[in-house]
């Protein structure tokens, strides 16, 4: 089983150090510093229980790297345009390629069925290189959720990289072939996972938990315990995931937003969501996935969103005063 994890940050990291440990031929792509590091020192993962290195074979051009059984893409949304050009070498006509990021996918509507089957979003998509390069037929739909972060390059580090497990699915419900190849992969690494016939339910579970504290980590560039410190802000974070849920329903699904539950554990969670670590690195955010397109599908759905919609706004204004 070869398989290669493009873009071996806070996530493709520890997937990429867990498989290697597990002696799968495992292959990532990465760049800069971070690209440095591992090939001097490794790849490091540092968790509660324990830390360990692993030697991966690493490089910027995929095409060094050969065809694979499996992709994982995880580098953030605003990069992923400019994966559509460079995974071609990766794949034969049956890779399965799935994509573990943040917020609304760029496939949604893929396999959707009814009246918005096969509608594309050009804000994650533009001139669908993605679909194009990609092709449906290789999307399996995927969410990671252990928050972690890259404290410096070639380290990544994480609490509890089994705390809940990565979730897999084929976009148009079916048990796929490819959706399996995948779940052996992280099986063998010894990472829980399970693959669900309703991704995107599963999608919008962790987009609402997003979407809770998210944005008003952004705006104080706190902890997200922080923000809950306050109750105008709990109040607001209760308003998002009520808008949240009524767009959950108005397109069809079936998420399970349990609000006081969310708050509960954004009252004791001090880690920085990857928004703020980006925002904080001058990095670009993931504004599209996260904020804009979710409101483009509330006024799809006629569904009002006036409080992720002032927020969203005050983020953008942040990002461009910033340049980011």
């Amino acid at each position: 089983m070869r398989i290669c994890i493009f873009g071996a940050g806070a996530i493709g990291g520890f997937i990429a150090a867990y498989m290697a440990r597990a002696g799968i031929d495992v292959s990532i792509v990465a760049r800069g510093s971070h690209l440095a590091a591992i090939r001097a020192r490794g790849l490091t993962v540092e968790t509660r229980d324990e830390t360990f290195t692993v030697q991966v074979r690493a490089s910027e051009d995929p095409a060094d790297l050969g065809v694979q059984d499996g992709v994982f893409v995880t580098v953030k949304a605003p990069s992923l345009p400019s994966v559509a050009g460079l995974i071609g070498p990766l794949l034969a006509p049956d890779t399965p390629v799935t994509f573990l990021t943040n917020g609304v996918p760029w496939w949604y509507f893929h396999g959707h069925g009814g009246a918005w089957d096969g509608r594309r979003l050009p804000t994650l998509d533009p001139g669908d290189v993605l679909w194009s390069a990609i092709g449906p037929r290789r999307l399996v739909g995927g969410i990671a959720w252990p928050a972690s972060s890259v404290p410096q390059p070639g380290v990544v580090r994480l609490t509890d990289p089994r705390s809940r497990p990565t979730i897999l699915g084929a976009p148009d419900g079916s048990i796929s072939p490819g959706a399996v190849l995948l779940q052996q992969a992280l099986e063998r690494a010894g990472l829980p996972v399970q693959v669900e016939t309703r991704i995107r339910d599963r999608i919008w579970e962790k987009l609402a938990f997003n979407l809770s504290a998210g944005p008003l980590c952004v705006l104080t560039e706190t902890p997200v315990r922080s923000t809950h410190e306050e109750p105008v802000l709990i109040e607001a974070s209760r308003r998002v995931l009520a808008e949240t849920a009524e767009l959950i329903a108005a397109l069809g699904c079936q998420a399970e937003i349990d609000v006081e539950r969310i708050v509960g554990i954004n009252m004791h969670l001090g880690h920085r969501p990857s928004v703020l670590q980006d925002l904080q690195a001058s990095r670009p955010m993931e504004i599209d996935a996260l904020y804009n397109v979710p409101l483009q599908l509330a006024a799809l759905t006629g569904v009002r969103m006036p409080t992720l919609e002032m927020l969203a706004a005050l983020i953008r204004v942040k990002a461009r005063a910033l340049g980011l």
